[in-house]
């Protein structure tokens, strides 16, 4: 897809949070992305130049884009984490293995324990746990 392709639909894409998915000529899933403000993220990749080679040719296989309007960034990121996990697009390099994106879970208990989780947990022996999706391991570490 042109830039000049792309202006005509520019405005049709939401000024909100959510994921982008890109296609093929063959109407195969080639990118998932998420974005605060999907009409600034996708519009990025058209309006700027990109040094990248890898970005350069997603560019030129995109023919068809979607999106999904999401309540909040953090719902961007789970939702964007699924879809990669399912479709497998060639050019989304992470988050094609088993991981997934990490929580603080304060458990609640006598004494609350706070640790970083991968995986949702369904012990039964407490009545709520918490869980705020960080979207990089690093941000997590003191």
């Amino acid at each position: 897809m042109t830039a000049e392709e792309f202006s005509h639909l520019s405005n049709e894409i939401p000024a909100m949070p959510g994921i982008y998915k890109y296609f093929d000529d063959a109407g195969n899933l080639i990118y998932v992305g998420k974005a605060k403000h999907l009409r600034k993220r996708v519009s990025s990749y058209f309006n700027r130049s990109v040094d990248n080679k890898k970005t350069i040719e997603l560019v030129k296989r995109i023919q068809k884009i979607e999106f999904t309007i999401v309540d909040s960034e953090e719902d961007a990121f789970l939702l964007e984490n699924n879809l990669i996990k399912e479709y497998q697009p060639v050019y989304n390099i992470n988050l094609k293995d088993d991981k997934g994106y990490p929580y603080v879970v304060i458990k609640k208990e006598r004494f609350p324990r706070v640790f970083i989780s991968r995986k949702k947990i369904s012990d039964g022996r407490t009545k709520k746990v918490w869980w705020v999706v960080f979207d990089y391991p690093k941000n997590l570490r003191i």
